[in-house]
Order: structure tokens, then sequence, then C-alpha cells
């Protein structure tokens, strides 16, 4: 089960199934589209409270408790995707699991028992991914500027978008659970503990709240569970037919304080399941009202989950969003577009030599590719040690498009492209990405070596075979002998390259 890079074999046929998984820090949600006409057509939806945020202590660990609620549900999800195909299923975890102390720990039994592969993902492509959600269930029109706000269970996203491009993105860590649990943790409500509360949640809003309102919008656009509850508790009060306004959430606030304890809030149209939470939900809205001067707030039906199967849909094809994201660091870095383009060829060949005996899939080959074109991207801050500092860019750059997992094979094949390759190159990745990311990296290596002069013209004869771990390589006897310094690379690398588990053997003929 790799899985790494779910949706590189579209473009997807009629008739095609894709599903995707919302490992949220308060629900756990599954989506199933059949793809017709261009179009996704839901086909079943399931939803799960598990809190997750709820076991989540100061150290990082997950409580026993929480942990099981959340496997058993990922089990029920994983009978309903039993019979979709690996790369039509995309999970996504968030920001409970981006704060987990060990989240190999929890994602190993996560994915047995979901039976795919969970992808985690920074908080600012979670908000590309919740405003790719919402600009697809509401088209925008053409030239506006939208505020898309999500308030989940451990985080909140705000985004200003033109058309289905997100333009800023911030991630809050101040969620419906999290902010419940934090401000209201012995189950007390009072107004002098709201606005104190307030205060502090406000403070993190005034950090982009400025540049935010002088960037602006036409319209400001709510999405997810929470926000969805206050739009239908301001209906259930008569205060609107379903939108928030700022003259109603603060009516709204008032009925919620009316009650001493969380256990006797009585709010219309609230259900029983989100009472625990809900008063870190209103909590965090308000703060974003007053920091952001916000009057009016729509409610979408769309949120991430919705956002990850468009993203689905676009892979492979011209709006796959690791193209742009990968150009634009090519440009913003300096890196030479020839060379890299010469080492992409390159691998490629290699690849398509040997990925039938190595097991390698299209997933693996997409990697490669971006590994290609950004090995050399450390060099805009120094030669020296350059693969070291690429590595380190590749993994700690928002990268629109790429999983926190992503960004970490990416950076191991950068890290290991050259020179000898340390035991800790490939420590940040499951076991199910190992051998991949082992053998990339000897191909990324190859192609690299092959390409030390930067000379462009073409290599009449590259054949690679493949025995176990045991590399053959053949080059044109009379081109390798014209190249002595290439020989001399050849000999180390039958050295280096060991560090990988891999023997090579060359040979001219």
């Amino acid at each position: 089960m790799n899985g790494l890079l779910h949706a590189a074999r579209l473009p997807l046929k009629d008739g095609d199934l894709v599903a995707a998984v919302d490992l949220g820090s308060n629900s756990f949600h599954m989506m199933v589209s059949r793809y017709t006409l261009g179009q996704l057509r839901l086909v079943d939806r399931l939803r799960e409270s598990v809190r997750l945020a709820e076991g989540l202590d100061g150290k990082g660990g997950l409580s026993v408790e929480v942990r099981r609620r959340a496997l058993d549900c990922l089990a029920r999800f994983g009978q309903r995707l039993r019979d979709i195909p690996p790369q039509r299923v995309r999970a996504i975890a968030t920001n409970t699991v981006r704060r987990l102390s060990d989240p190999q720990g929890f994602l190993i039994p996560a994915e047995t028992a979901l039976g795919h592969a969970v992808e985690v993902v920074s908080g600012r492509e979670e908000a590309r991914l919740i405003y790719f959600g919402v600009a697809n269930a509401q088209p925008p029109k053409p030239g506006q500027l939208r505020l898309v706000i999500d308030i989940g269970g451990g985080s909140t996203e705000c985004i200003i978008g033109s058309g289905f491009e997100a333009i800023e993105r911030e991630s809050l860590q101040v969620g419906c659970v999290a902010s419940t649990r934090r401000f209201f943790g012995n189950g007390k409500l009072s107004k002098k503990k709201w606005n104190a509360a307030l205060a502090e949640i406000s403070a993190e809003f005034q950090q982009f709240a400025g540049a935010y309102r002088a960037l602006g919008w036409d319209e400001a656009i709510g999405a997810s569970g929470t926000i969805k509850a206050i739009g239908e508790i301001c209906r259930s009060m008569k205060l609107t037919k379903g939108a928030i306004t700022a003259e109603a959430l603060p009516q709204v606030r008032d009925r919620l304080l009316q009650a001493s304890t969380i256990g006797d809030i009585d709010l219309p149209g609230l259900s029983g399941e989100r009472r625990p939470v809900i008063a870190g939900g209103i909590l965090v809205l308000q703060a974003a009202f007053d920091a952001l001067g916000l009057e009016r707030m729509m409610v979408s039906k769309a949120a991430m989950r919705e956002g990850v199967l468009y993203d689905m849909v676009g892979r492979g094809g011209a709006h796959d969003p690791r193209e742009s994201a990968v150009a634009a660091l090519m440009q913003r870095y300096g890196i030479d577009a020839g060379q890299s383009a010469r080492v992409e060829a390159t691998a490629l060949r290699l690849f398509d030599q040997v990925a039938a005996a190595w097991t390698l899939d299209e997933d693996d080959r997409v990697m490669l590719v971006h590994a290609a074109r950004l090995h050399e991207i450390g060099l805009a801050i120094a030669h020296s040690q350059y693969h070291v500092h690429g590595a380190y860019l590749a993994e700690h750059s928002d990268i629109s498009g790429f999983s926190r997992q992503q960004q970490q094979f990416l950076a191991a094949l950068i890290r290991a492209h050259r020179r000898r390759i340390p035991k800790s190159a490939f420590d940040s990745l499951p076991d199910r990405l190992l051998n991949p990311a082992r053998r990339s990296t000897a191909l990324l290596r190859l192609a690299v070596l092959m390409h030390r002069s930067h000379e462009p013209d073409p290599i009449p004869r590259l054949d690679l075979s493949v025995e176990g771990n045991r590399l053959s390589l053949t080059l044109a006897r009379r081109w390798l002998e014209s190249r002595p310094l290439l020989q001399a690379d050849l000999e180390s690398e039958a050295d280096d390259i060991t560090g990988l588990g891999i023997t090579l053997d060359y040979a001219a003929a």
C-alpha cells in the first residue's frame, strides 16, 4: 500500500468512483462520488463525531479511548471503500494528527484500519483544499474576491481567493474542540470567562487581519460543521434565513451564555452531538467577525473533502496544483531549467526500464520527476552541501498540492541524490515508502551523475537492468571512454550507492 500520490493516474473515466476521507479534529467524513461527464455526482456520504482533538494531551499524546474511537470509525469507512482502487481514494489528516508527537504511532494502525494510505497536510494546504471545495460547489463570479473561513475541531483556516485559486492562506491553532477545552475545560460558562477567551483568540486573528482587510473581498463564506451549525441556530432563532450576520452573532452568544454550564446550553437548532463543542466554535467565529470587520457570512455546503475530490480530478492534467507549485519554486530559486530537464529525461529513461522489476508505480514516477526538477534548489543558498539545503527547503516550504509525507519523500530524494547517503536520510518516512524512496533515489543519483558536466549532448546508450537490489548499467563504449571524469564518478558511485542497500555494476559495450 504505497498510495503516496493517489491521483497520479488520472484522468478519470466515466463511471469511475472516487472517494475522499477527512480525518478532522472533530468529525471524520467520507465522501464517495462517481465521475460522470466531467462532473462528480455524490454516491455516498458518512460522518462520525470522533472528536480526535479531545484526546490530545499537552505532550502530543492521544488517549486510548479516542484512539479506539478513531480506528473503529476508519474500519467502518474501510468496509465501504474496499472495492475502490487505491489510486481513487485520498485520505487526509489535519490539525490533531499534525500535533502528535509520534504521528506514525497513530497513522500505521489508522492506515491498516482504513485499508488506504493517510496523508497529513499542513494548515496552509488544508486551507487551499477548503477553498477549492467551496469554489467548485459555488463557482465565483469572474474577478470577484472571496473570503472563506472554516472552523474545524483543532484549527481555523482563513483564505482569500479569486476564481479557483487561493491567494492568501492562514491556519490558526484555534478550533471548536480545542477552544472549548482550553477556555471552558471545567464545563462552566460565564461572560467574564468568555471575554477573556475572546481577547486571546482575537489576538491570533490580528496577526493577519490588517493584510486581509487591505486586500479586501466581495463576499464571505463559511464552511464545515461548526459554521453550518451556527447558521442553523441563526435560522432557528429567526435572526436570519441561514446566513450569519454581525447583528445575529451577539444574540446567539447571549443566548448561549444564559447557560451556566456546557451541558445546560439550549440553542434552537443545535444538535446534542454538537452541544459539547459549540461554545468554542461561536467564540472563534465572533473573534473572526470582530477582527476582520465582517458584516455577513453565507454558509457553504462544501468543505475540504469536496476540495480533495475535485483536486483528484485535476491531478495529472492541466490543473495539477503540484506542477505549478514546482514551477514556481524553480523560478523563485533560479533553478537551471535546462539542466533539470536533462536530469528528468534521463531519470525517466532509467525508471521505465526497471519500474516493473522494482514494483515502482506511477506515483513514484511523479515524485521522481519533481525531485529531478528541484534537485539543485539548494544552490540558491550555497554550493557547499547544496543537497542538504535543498532537502530542508523541500520539506519545510509550503508547496501547494503536497502532503507532509510527500514533501518528506521529496526531501529524502534531494538529500541523498549526491555524495554519501546518511543513515538518517529516510528516517522521517513510513515503512511503506522506504523501498520506493531508496530505489527512486538510486535512479536520481545515476541521472545526476550522467549530467554532471551539464552538456546538452544526448546519451547514445543507457541500458539499465535490475536483479533484486543489484543494478547493471551499460553505456556506449566510445562515448564512455571519451569521458574519463564520468568513469571515475561511476567507480565512486559503486561504493556510495551501497548506502541505499543497492549495488551497482557498469559496463561499456
